[in-house]
């Protein structure tokens, strides 16, 4: 196998690592989008509602009614919720630790981990896809400088796995740009209507 040969074979395989980088990063939009929709509430209207059925059984002292109703529900808010009334008696310093690290490392940290992954593959989709193309050239242009006769298909076909992997690199990372920007975007909402209701809950916790 000489280095045409090796050329020509890496480049076909580029194909599936660019497959691969695509079904990847599909898979990491697609938990992060279901993630953000199973943390948030559908609207503010249906948070405030959750606060306002909330906030007087905390006012009243209902602690364990409190916690009934929080508990079971996968939302963001009521689980912070229900992490602050357990810890009420820590004081207000301690429990507003508590919360804000149950928000980073259990709310935040698996959707910046998938975020993260998802910048990692619009990255690498147009390097797989010049890599490709430098194999694919390579691969052409070797052997046309071997002097032997050469037909147009051969050429053709090893020109065709350099731009089909260019395109392939493309169409990865356009597509998986806008998708981040949705995500990021409902991120920035679930984390705003967060700390609305923190602020909320928290400044109960807050009187003497």
């Amino acid at each position: 196998m000489d280095i045409n040969d090796l050329a020509k074979m890496l480049g076909d395989a580029c194909y599936g690592f660019l497959a691969l980088n695509f079904c990847w990063g599909l898979y990491c939009v697609v938990m992060a989008m279901r993630r953000v929709n199973r943390l948030r509430f559908k609207n503010r209207q249906r948070q405030a509602a959750f606060l306002d059925e909330l906030m007087p059984k905390l006012e009243a002292g209902q602690f364990d009614a409190a916690l009934e109703q929080c508990d079971g529900d996968p939302r963001a808010l009521p689980q912070l919720a229900m992490a602050a009334i357990e810890n009420r008696n820590t004081g207000f310093e301690s429990l507003r630790q508590t919360v804000s690290e149950l928000l980073q490392h259990d709310v935040l940290g698996d959707l910046e981990y998938r975020t993260g992954w998802i910048t990692t593959v619009i990255k690498s989709g147009p390097l797989l896809g010049l890599f490709g193309t430098v194999l694919g050239m390579m691969a052409a242009f070797g052997r046309i400088g071997t002097g032997e006769k050469v037909q147009p298909s051969q050429i053709a076909d090893e020109i065709s796995i350099a731009l089909i992997c260019t395109a392939m690199g493309l169409a990865t990372a356009i597509p998986f740009n806008f998708f981040l920007a949705s995500i990021n975007n409902r991120l920035r909402k679930l984390q705003d209507s967060l700390a609305a209701g923190l602020a909320r809950i928290l400044e109960f916790f807050r009187r003497p």
